[in-house]
């Protein structure tokens, strides 16, 4: 079940959920947002159809991107260097042996390419809102030939947001082009659009709108635990390197958990042998934004569930165990009742 032009709806009961967990899962979160079941809204509360900012939670559709870009034959693999279109990564860290050459498409999307810090690229984690901002620019305005005016036209809404049929027009530009330029805004509702579309391994109505092999792996690969967090000893970056978000440098945010697979949070095991979200199927995979994932998205496969937020309370929970937990805890009993 896809949607059309709008969502169908139905209720709780008619999707198998008991709509009192739903109402447990709207207070514990707050903001505004909603919840997908089997194609179907089920659930909204709040402005579920605003578009704003998702922070974070747009890092996957800039992998989404990467991906139909190989499909394309824009850039021939995932392990082609950056450097063939960011030539002035050739001319940085000369006392480091000029790492930065060695940068890939695949490190970029990983989080792996130790760019403003000083490991050698692949060897370690690193989440920089510094390489986010060369892997959007790289790729958004020199393999695709966009510009910050003309990505939406050119890019996402030819390749995903018109196929999908979105309703309130996501934009790379929540900020404006002078404003963290590439930074996504997009309603609860088309979020969980896209989310759908991973849960159908890339197919929408039938056409493969970013191949199977993609949206699987998108989702199912995690960074092993032999990876470890940057030690955040900074860096030389290009000249006029701009941000996503963070002006922090080094840029070291967080560690990877064993649970980020291609700009995608999943339920990985952690370093301490636990899941990532302990009450949650292994297969659920998310899209977060801001502290604990405040903005985002969560795909539960096995429950053929989606649920999207914006402007929630998860920045002020406790973050261990990650409060997402007791957002997919909700959903899982919501489910069996």
């Amino acid at each position: 079940m896809y949607p059309g032009d709008t969502w169908e709806r139905t209720s709780p009961s008619e999707a198998g959920l008991q709509e009192a967990g739903l109402d447990y899962l709207r207070q514990y979160l707050g903001g505004r947002g909603c919840v997908v079941r089997r194609g179907r809204m089920v659930y909204t509360w709040g402005d579920f159809a605003e578009r704003a900012d998702v922070a974070s939670a747009a890092k996957p559709w800039y992998a989404h991107f990467l991906f139909k870009a190989v499909e394309e034959g824009r850039i021939p693999s995932l392990d082609e260097p950056v450097s063939k279109w960011e030539p002035r990564l050739n001319d940085i860290n000369e006392s480091l042996a000029n790492k930065d050459r060695a940068i890939t498409w695949r490190h970029l999307a990983n989080q792996t390419s130790c760019y403003g810090v000083q490991e050698a690229p692949g060897s370690a984690y690193d989440y920089n809102d510094w390489q986010m901002a060369l892997f959007w620019d790289t790729l958004f305005l020199k393999v695709y030939g966009a510009t910050y005016e003309s990505a939406d036209a050119e890019v996402v809404r030819p390749r995903l947001t018109d196929p999908l049929g979105c309703e309130d027009d996501p934009t790379l530009m929540a900020f404006g082009v002078d404003d963290r330029a590439g930074r996504i805004g997009v309603s609860p509702r088309d979020f969980a659009r896209f989310g759908l579309l991973y849960l159908r391994k890339g197919n929408w109505r039938g056409t493969q709108l970013i191949d199977e092999r993609h949206a699987t792996m998108a989702v199912t690969g995690p960074l092993p635990l032999s990876i470890p967090r940057t030690t955040g000893q900074a860096a030389e970056m290009i000249p006029d390197q701009r941000s996503m978000g963070s002006t922090d440098i080094p840029d070291d945010q967080t560690d990877h958990h064993g649970s980020y697979s291609w700009l995608w949070w999943v339920n990985g095991q952690r370093r301490d042998g636990t899941r990532f979200w302990p009450d949650a199927p292994t297969d659920t995979f998310a899209a977060l934004g801001h502290a604990n994932g405040k903005r985002g998205m969560a795909v539960v496969p096995g429950l053929d569930l989606i649920v999207a937020w914006n402007d929630t309370l998860l920045d002020e929970k406790p973050s261990d165990p990650h409060p997402l937990n007791a957002v997919f805890k909700a959903l899982m009993e919501a489910a069996r009742g």
